[in-house]
């Protein structure tokens, strides 16, 4: 339960022997969606769009569970790097228990909302019914998410990187076991179609949970839930939420993207809304890779910010943006080396193939510079600001691309869209770097702690 090694490895051995669980971990994640799109595609490309267009509340579910997951892990980290165990358990146990409260209420609210969301970007009767179908049993397991989701923060608040790793894995695995199994019916099972795809994944989701438990049991950490500590501790509460509700907007920002790109591209045919929610899966596997790395360096910066180690929390962030920028030099040459493979995965469609692929190439022209604004926004939550953060993500996902989106989209078509990405990429690292140096320094010259 020593956590020193924190703040006394050397910093490239640290970074990869956290981070890399955390890479398989947000990989074997976000295989959750590819494997769901991939048997769904099977089914009909009417079921694809429905997936297409439920995908961005969906985002919205994981940000809300995640971003409160990051407040959490960086307060959690921060404490025990200041040597106070007493205020990390308070924090995992006041966490776990508002993520309860905000999976219930997540439940309730996706499903109510979801039929006049989905009234606001198709007028198909049979992509409306199979969103809904998909959708309520989707978000009926919006607990298990939250939950689980904030154990894994607290897991890697604390180091044990490879417990997350464990149970994403065997949440994925029953998922891509029970897809085919249940979508289509094998053996004793009926063919369920869409609502078998969302059973699969919740099915999953509620193993992760389960095996989340399993190892808080029987592995011992620094970080507990003691119902003593439930009494309200507004500091903390307060300071969690700080953090948190910036790193919720953050993921949820491409939400609110996707449905503004979703509606400017369904001017020119449903099959540019299919091609967006393709990308936007593969840029979750992309991209998951990068943010596994961040994932695993915020406990670091949190610790050793928390320590007064500031010279390790440079070197940290140093390291995790070069390989970051290695993960997103790969990603690009898959999107170039392959598009049309990749687009594949996701409808048999030819002229649909062809268009994805071109937007594949166009996007992903991005991918490398983006890896200042990623790793910018990991490091300042780290450090405990959380609203820097949500500056760099607002410019990234709102601020450059629509605009930019929406007037190329008239000199351009389609096409102005695909290019509004890069664009945006190459601006907001611009940005980032200079909100990021501007905010290290004011922290370690004046030594403020959260």
């Amino acid at each position: 339960m020593d956590q020193a090694f924190m703040k006394e490895k050397k910093i490239l051995p640290l970074v990869l022997s956290m981070s890399l669980p955390m890479v398989v971990s947000m990989m074997v994640n976000s295989l959750y969606n590819i494997v769901d799109s991939f048997f769904v595609a099977k089914v009909s490309e009417e079921a694809m769009t429905a997936l297409s267009l439920v995908y961005p509340v969906q985002i919205v579910v994981t940000a809300i569970s995640v971003g409160f997951g990051v407040g959490m892990n960086a307060m959690i980290a921060f404490f025990l790097g200041e040597g106070n165990e007493k205020n990390a358990n308070r924090t995992t146990t006041l966490g776990i228990f508002f993520s309860m409260i905000h999976g219930l209420a997540l439940t309730v609210g996706c499903i109510v909302l979801m039929p006049y969301f989905l009234r606001l970007f198709t007028k198909d009767a049979a992509v409306m019914e199979l969103g809904i179908r998909y959708s309520n049993i989707a978000f009926a397991f919006s607990v298990a998410v939250t939950v689980g989701i904030a154990f894994e923060k607290v897991f890697q608040a604390v180091g044990r990187m490879r417990i997350s790793m464990i149970s994403m894995s065997i949440g994925f695995a029953a998922n891509i076991l029970l897809d085919p199994i249940l979508i289509f019916g094998m053996g004793p099972f009926p063919e369920m179609g869409m609502a078998g795809a969302a059973l699969a994944t919740g099915i999953g989701q509620v193993l992760t949970l389960l095996s989340y438990l399993l190892f808080y049991v029987i592995c011992p950490i620094p970080a507990r839930i003691d119902v003593h500590d439930l009494n309200f501790d507004a500091a903390i509460v307060r300071k969690v939420y700080s953090i948190g509700i910036p790193a919720m907007l953050n993921m949820a920002l491409p939400s609110f993207l996707i449905s503004v790109l979703n509606g400017i591209l369904s001017a020119f045919g449903e099959a540019y809304v299919l091609v967006l929610g393709a990308y936007y899966k593969l840029q979750t596997f992309i991209y998951l890779p990068v943010n596994g790395i961040i994932q695993g360096i915020r406990p670091l910066v949190g610790y050793n910010y928390g320590a007064g180690e500031y010279s390790r929390v440079k070197k940290i962030v140093h390291t995790a943006f070069g390989m970051a920028v290695v993960i997103m030099g790969i990603g690009m040459v898959l999107c170039w080396s392959i598009p049309d493979v990749l687009m594949g995965i996701f409808t048999e469609n030819p002229t649909t193939v062809s268009i994805g692929g071109k937007a594949l190439c166009i996007i992903s022209l991005g991918f490398v510079v983006s890896a200042v604004s990623v790793t910018s926004c990991g490091a300042l939550e780290g450090l405990g600001e959380g609203m820097a953060s949500l500056w760099i993500s607002l410019a990234r996902d709102l601020v450059v691309i629509l605009p930019i989106a929406y007037v190329l989209s008239y000199a351009f078509d389609s096409v102005g869209v695909w290019i509004a990405f890069p664009v945006a990429e190459f601006l907001t690292a611009l940005f980032a770097l200079l909100l990021f140096q501007r905010k290290t320094h004011q922290l370690f010259a004046a030594d403020v702690h959260p």
